[in-house]
């Protein structure tokens, strides 16, 4: 029966992979195959303590001690306890995101909920704390329809049960941004600071962790981080779905279908 069905659907609703243009021969929300999904895999190397910024190790050999944390922290810790994230921004991940954040494919958060989960753990956070998702500039949530960081956020923490709660009302961005494609470090830093608020007395003494889409210097993060902490949190944490290492350029963001025109 479930065969039969799957004929029925590709004959009246006939369709492709939108990453990779194989036909698909599954019914789902998702119009991505099942070697596409299988293809994300979890970031690998030598990564920050902190920051999970790739380190880069010399004769081979794998940084130890202090060398387990990059310079910049090093240098200026972040506001943050940690970061992480499950995989790199590129390949079938980047494509994934871009469905949701770009193409309004919200049936995309739920497996990148999934995965989001997976970067959670791996901060090995102890009792309960609070989800909290970088929220959209007012004026940006009308034009997107929704803000992809609170359906991740949601997804989580529909997997992770009652040890946790999602938040999206904590955080408020009190200012539009401009993009932060091409912007310095400093630039960056100087785009986002004061444009959020904590908007609720509910953050105080809670372990609070921050999550997006995308880490991709951090200044975002570490902004949210900042207003959290001074409004009382105990320990702020992030957790981002894909993470822009060393060496991987930012490209211009454009739609799938631009990309593959």
């Amino acid at each position: 029966m479930r065969r039969a069905a799957a004929s029925l659907f590709n004959t009246v609703f006939p369709s492709d992979c939108r990453l990779c243009g194989a036909p698909l021969t599954n019914i789902s929300r998702l119009p991505v195959c099942g070697l596409c999904l299988a293809s994300v895999s979890a970031i690998h190397g030598d990564l920050c303590l902190i920051c999970s910024e790739r380190l880069f190790t010399f004769a081979g050999e794998p940084p130890a001690g202090e060398g387990r944390v990059c310079g910049l922290c090093r240098r200026a810790g972040p506001p943050y306890q940690r970061a992480v994230a499950y995989g790199e921004y590129s390949g079938e991940l980047r494509e994934l995101l871009h469905l949701l954040k770009y193409e309004g494919m919200q049936p995309a958060a739920e497996f990148l909920g999934g995965l989001l989960v997976q970067a959670i753990a791996r901060l090995a956070v102890t009792g309960t704390y609070l989800i909290v998702p970088v929220p959209l500039h007012g004026e940006r949530l009308r034009q997107r329809g929704f803000n992809q960081a609170e359906l991740l956020a949601r997804a989580a923490q529909h997997r992770l049960g009652g040890r946790s709660r999602a938040e999206a009302g904590i955080l408020r961005r009190t200012r539009p941004t401009d993009s932060q494609t091409g912007l310095t470090r400093h630039q960056r830093r100087a785009n986002v600071r004061g444009a959020f608020r904590v908007t609720k007395d509910a953050v105080a003494d809670q372990t609070i962790v921050v999550v997006d889409d995308v880490f991709t210097t951090g200044i975002t993060a570490s902004e949210c981080a900042r207003v959290l902490m001074r409004a009382g949190a105990k320990r702020v944490f992030v957790a981002t779905v894909a993470r822009v290492l060393k060496g991987e350029a930012a490209r211009p963001i454009q739609s799938i279908a631009a990309a593959s025109a």
